[in-house]
């Protein structure tokens, strides 16, 4: 009759936690792991519409949905973090704001927000002396386009000591927006003349950046090849 009751009571409490959780217009990491944990314990199965109505329908999409979640709750830490970078060190390089959020958006198919964000980018930056970067490896790999992974994962096949260097497996904030600008104008068919314009600015961005700056010029290239590889095809056709 104890163990009922406890196991009564245990299963009320998680409930008024899943309520408290539902209503939150904020949460964390935390708040998450520790319902899931709970969820699991008392066979009880969480839903969280609130938090951008994502629900878990069976035992099989706990994970999938756990690791959406934790990807969502990170990218606005992220974003967050860009804010504070740019309010107190804005003044020794330019620094966007948005970058981690376009990158997200890209990768869950919302090509046309990730454009809006990237050009609004690349017009911010395109003038600057200095520009932030983001590591490719190991920390935001997850994040990336596959394309940029595997060039990143080349890199140091062909030279383990890579890694070592920020400047192998580091992509400014300029280079990966006109990149994820080029997949989305791609994505979504846009014009020849927007790809002719991108292939402009990766043009002039290449000889901005030093051959040190090896993954930066490497993503350059690959901007390039896709960028002509359309337009060529686009010739063929007209």
């Amino acid at each position: 009759m104890g163990l009922q009751l406890t196991h009564a009571t245990a299963t009320d409490e998680c409930r008024e936690y899943e309520t408290r959780i539902c209503d939150s217009e904020q949460l964390f990491i935390g708040d998450v792991l520790l319902f899931v944990s709970l969820s699991h314990l008392l066979n009880h199965t969480p839903i969280l519409q609130h938090f951008h109505q994502l629900t878990t329908k069976s035992p099989k999409h706990n994970g999938t949905d756990l690791d959406e979640l934790l990807q969502m709750s990170a990218i606005e830490q992220l974003r967050r973090f860009r804010h504070i970078q740019a309010r107190d060190i804005g003044f020794v390089a330019t620094i966007v704001t948005t970058d981690f959020e376009a990158l997200y958006a890209y990768k869950r198919g919302d090509y046309q927000r990730c454009l809006q964000l990237c050009t609004q980018n690349v017009h911010t930056l395109w003038y600057a002396e200095r520009v932030v970067t983001i590591p490719t490896f190991p920390e935001f790999a997850q994040l990336m386009d596959d394309d940029i992974t595997s060039l990143t994962a080349l890199t140091l096949i062909v030279s383990p000591k890579c890694r070592d260097f920020g400047c192998n497996v580091h992509i400014n904030q300029l280079i990966l927006s006109l990149y994820l600008m080029t997949q989305c104008q791609l994505k979504l068919h846009h014009s020849v003349m927007s790809l002719a314009q991108i292939l402009h600015y990766t043009k002039v961005a290449y000889r901005r950046h030093p051959v040190e700056e090896t993954l930066n010029r490497l993503v350059l290239k690959m901007i390039a090849d896709k960028a002509l590889v359309y337009l060529t095809a686009y010739e063929r056709l007209s």
